[in-house]
């Protein structure tokens, strides 16, 4: 078995040399050939502008394939990859770039028209992510090269680069790799330090339990800048060879709608929130009719209407992929309830940016609803709790995954990482018998309730997001009070006629009808409109320390 992460992109390379593989959608397609010639290439301008091995590089633009090949051409050269946000505000990217001590910043163009590069005095360049243009340079060599770029490779392979040629390093294990800037739901940016042990066995344990193809087909949804992103919708499909198609939009139900009936993916990695709109949008609408209703509870009847249902959900999704895998948080209950009454292919997986970032993962035929599956291989779980599988506690974890701390910030470092090396996630769960792991929220969103009961605000959250007209909601606690603020769902408002009078009508009957569904001491004293989307991170999840 091949232990080397920067191996096994090599031998991807190579072993799919003339299949298509990273294509910007509507836009320019790279096969295998062509990313191994732009990573000579950059590595060229690397070695010829002064960067060397252990050097940071800076990227920070939309996913485009030119982000992915700046990502390779950074790790094999031997440079350490500093992937940043693009929805970051520029005094963000700035804090970044200067914490990290980057020398090189790829951009994409709407993050280079807000960033100042007297402000990051740590850059030698700015290079274009459009087509690897320097946009501004304080190393002389750097400026020089990159436009002569065509010709130093050509010089140095007149013969084209061919598959012989293709060698890369071969990392240590405890190397650094990369270094991922959090955008948590609790606290600012902080610097994970990944290690290529961990990236090697996220994606060891990919290429053993997922069984791809090479050829088939995966749309990039999720930003490549988030370790989610980055493994499972572009190192995993990249090493398997798989056709990497770049949204390069806001994946919104209806374009995504668009793009899964003009691709037909083979493999969709998601977040809830995409899917859920998605199910809400399409099917929930159809069930809520009464003689569907009626249909459903008969036994051979309702055995046709879940296949037509099914059937429908696998067209929402192109109608050709084999598995939806939801990771970053837990499934609205009603739509997972649904996707395992039809017999959907789905699962839920669970990991954060610390373990680069599996931690939690089951294939969808063994997958049990409500959980996010077991430990990966090689990680460990346990739950802080002297009853791990009836009594919440704090989710610990261990093992090769896990990171070797947050960059220059040992007091961070050491606040979550144990001296015998389990890693406290801040998150709460239990632990059934068989290791199934279920989430039960963030430690730090607990709430006490009023005689010291533990409120989850995310179980209320569910409650609520399940209800008509409600896109995303938050439970807060005011002057001992449980708030709920709701974002509404425009789109279905619209669609159904209702107007902002009305809404308020629904919601405080909704607001009744929750409670009678909870303990008294979890009740919702409101609900409040909140008219803006809540900011999320990227996995989606809303940064709850803004609105506490």
């Amino acid at each position: 078995m091949e232990t080397s992460f920067l191996k096994l992109i090599e031998h991807s390379i190579k072993e799919h040399w003339h299949l298509p593989s990273l294509t910007d959608y509507e836009g320019a397609e790279h096969n295998y050939k062509d990313v191994a010639r732009w990573i000579e290439k950059l590595h060229i301008l690397f070695e010829k502008s002064g960067i060397r091995p252990g050097d940071k590089v800076a990227l920070c633009s939309r996913n485009t394939s030119n982000w992915g090949i700046a990502f390779l051409a950074t790790v094999t050269y031997g440079a350490v990859a500093v992937p940043i946000l693009n929805e970051f505000k520029p005094d963000t990217i700035h804090h970044i770039i200067n914490h990290s001590g980057a020398r090189l910043l790829f951009v994409g163009k709407s993050v280079w028209d807000k960033i100042d590069h007297e402000n990051m005095p740590t850059l030698d360049g700015i290079i274009a992510m459009a087509d690897y243009s320097v946009l501004s340079s304080r190393n002389a060599k750097l400026a020089e090269t990159a436009p002569r770029l065509e010709t130093l490779f050509k010089t140095r392979h007149p013969e084209e680069l061919q598959i012989d040629d293709i060698h890369y390093r071969t990392e240590q294990p405890e190397e650094l790799a990369m270094i991922n800037y959090t955008s948590g739901t609790t606290s600012s940016p902080k610097g994970v330090m990944l290690p290529y042990r961990s990236m090697w066995s996220n994606l060891r344990y990919a290429l053993d339990q997922m069984g791809y193809t090479p050829g088939e087909k995966l749309v990039s949804i999720l930003t490549m800048a988030h370790m989610y992103g980055l493994a499972f919708e572009f190192i995993y499909p990249f090493a398997s060879g798989i056709h990497i198609y770049f949204l390069q939009k806001m994946p919104t139900p209806k374009i995504l709608k668009d793009v899964f009936a003009d691709i037909h993916p083979h493999l969709i990695v998601a977040v809830p929130l995409i899917i859920e709109k998605i199910i809400k949008s399409r099917v929930f609408p159809q069930l809520e009719k009464f003689h569907i209703k009626l249909m459903l509870k008969m036994p051979i009847i309702g055995g046709r209407i879940r296949h037509k249902i099914k059937r429908q959900i696998l067209d929402a999704f192109g109608g050709r992929f084999k598995l939806l895998v939801v990771g970053g948080a837990a499934l609205n209950k009603e739509v997972e309830a649904l996707l395992h009454s039809v017999k959907f292919p789905y699962t839920v997986g669970y990991g954060m940016t610390e373990c680069g970032p599996a931690i939690a993962f089951d294939h969808w035929q063994t997958f049990r609803p409500t959980s996010c599956g077991k430990a990966v291989d090689r990680m460990e779980i346990r739950i802080d709790s002297p009853a791990p599988f009836n009594q919440v506690g704090e989710i610990l974890t261990k093992g090769m995954n896990v990171m070797d701390g947050y960059y220059n910030n040992p007091e961070a470092s050491n606040a979550v990482l144990s001296p015998d090396g389990w890693l406290h996630t801040g998150d709460l769960g239990i632990l059934d018998p068989d290791g199934y792991l279920y989430i039960k929220g963030r430690s730090k969103s607990l709430i006490l309730g009023p005689s010291g009961q533990n409120i989850y605000p995310e179980e209320i959250e569910d409650l609520l997001n399940a209800q008509p007209y409600i896109a995303e909601s938050l439970v807060i606690e005011r002057e001992g009070k449980l708030v709920a603020l709701v974002y509404p769902d425009s789109e279905a408002m619209k669609q159904h006629k209702i107007s902002r009078d009305t809404l308020l009508k629904i919601i405080h009957e909704t607001r009744k009808q929750i409670n009678q569904q909870i303990p008294a001491y979890s009740q919702i004293a409101r609900i409040e409109i909140h008219d803006e989307e809540f900011e999320k991170t990227p996995k989606r999840s809303i940064k709850r320390f803004l609105y506490q």
